[in-house]
Order: C-alpha cells, then sequence, then structure tokens
C-alpha cells in the first residue's frame, strides 16, 4: 500500500484508531482511518489488509473518505457482557439501583492519574438477558448478560467503569472475569440506533473498518 508517513527524524505510518477497545476485550466493530499517498482501490485495500493479518482479525470493509473525521462519526457504542457464576435477577437488581441513582461516582487510573467520574450519565441503556440454555434444556452454570449502550464522552466510560457502578450501587461483585465483547459503535440516532460510520462514504467508495 503507498502508505503516507509523517514528517520528522522518526515518521510513522499515518493510521489512527477511533475509539480503540480497551485491553483484555473482543470487539467485532473497531475501526481505523489510514493516509495514503495515492488512490487505491478500497476493496484491493481491505483484501491486502486482510491476508495480512491473523486468522480472527478481519477486514471486513474499507471505504474512501468523503471528508469529515472519523472519530468525529463515533458517538456511542453497544457492548455484550457476559456475566458467568451471576444469577441474571441479582444482576437486574443492580442493574434497576444503576438506573434509579442521579450519578454513580466511579474511579480509574488514567495517564493524568487517578479520575473519579460519573458512570451513570454516558450509559444510553442498559438491559439485562438470561443466559441461553444448553439443548438439555438448562444453563449448566448460572449466567446473566448484559447489553450495554454507551455515550462517547470525555473520560471515555468503558464497560469496567460501568461495572465497577454496579459494585459501588450494589456491592455486586462477579465471581469470575465478565466476557466483555464490543459489538457495534458509530453515529448515533434520535431513536438509539448506532449507525455504521462508513455508511456515509459508501456511496463514494481511506477509512477502514475490521
Amino acid at each position: 500500500m503507498p502508505i503516507a508517513f509523517s514528517q520528522g527524524f522518526t515518521p510513522h505510518p499515518k493510521i489512527s484508531y477511533a475509539s480503540a477497545a480497551p485491553t483484555g476485550v473482543a470487539s467485532e466493530a473497531e475501526y481505523l482511518e489510514i493516509g495514503l499517498q495515492a488512490p487505491v482501490d478500497p476493496e484491493a485495500l481491505r483484501a491486502a489488509l486482510d491476508a495480512a493479518l491473523s486468522p480472527g482479525l478481519d477486514v471486513l470493509d474499507a471505504v474512501i473518505a468523503n471528508g469529515g473525521s472519523l472519530p468525529d462519526r463515533i458517538e456511542a457504542s453497544h457492548w455484550h457482557i457476559e456475566m458467568p457464576e451471576v444469577d441474571p435477577a441479582v444482576l437486574r437488581a443492580a442493574v434497576d439501583a444503576f438506573t434509579a441513582a442521579d450519578e454513580v461516582l466511579v474511579e480509574r487510573m488514567t495517564k493524568q492519574g487517578r479520575r473519579t467520574f460519573d458512570a451513570r450519565a454516558a450509559v444510553i441503556s442498559i438491559d439485562v438477558l438470561a443466559s441461553t440454555p444448553t439443548p438439555s434444556g438448562a444453563p449448566a452454570v448460572p449466567c446473566a448478560i448484559l447489553e450495554l449502550v454507551v455515550r462517547q464522552v470525555t473520560p471515555s466510560v468503558r464497560p469496567d467503569d460501568v461495572l465497577s457502578g454496579l459494585r459501588v450501587v450494589a456491592d455486586l461483585e462477579p465471581p469470575v472475569s465478565p466476557r466483555v465483547t464490543r459489538l457495534a459503535q458509530g453515529t448515533l440516532t434520535a431513536q438509539g440506533a448506532i449507525v455504521d460510520p462508513l455508511d456515509a462514504d459508501r456511496d463514494g467508495a481511506a477509512i477502514v473498518g475490521h
């Protein structure tokens, strides 16, 4: 690829990630922006990147950016959080306490030091699902599932911040580390749906989604 590089003594490829997922979580919706020195067919670029990456890290689409900043199109993220050995009824009670609160203050270490911020205000929707039964008809162990849509704010509110908030309001301490997956991120509609940030450029046919 004719990738563009920054200037100076230590040039770097012009690649920027928009709201990259936290370490230790899975994701099905990561986006990045690549600066190029010359026009490239988006499908050829997508195929080249996909072939170069490890199995399981799949580049799904690429479009030519027709203006605007990719980060400006990331307004919210949809998260799926599996919580093994947590009773859905217990999680529901914790979620009810969380949503009833005017604010839920949590702490997190950032590059600027330890910060306290409100985890409640950024949460657009939060819902509890029961685990899917096994073929025998019953889950092997209890497993609650949290569906979460969080608005992009500064400082960013991550899934672990919301889990910390559930601990603050309801002393919820999952006995097993939750399994967190980002399902979508993008522009937020008035109805609360998340729109793929590449949609605005698909008719144009370099922002890359993987």
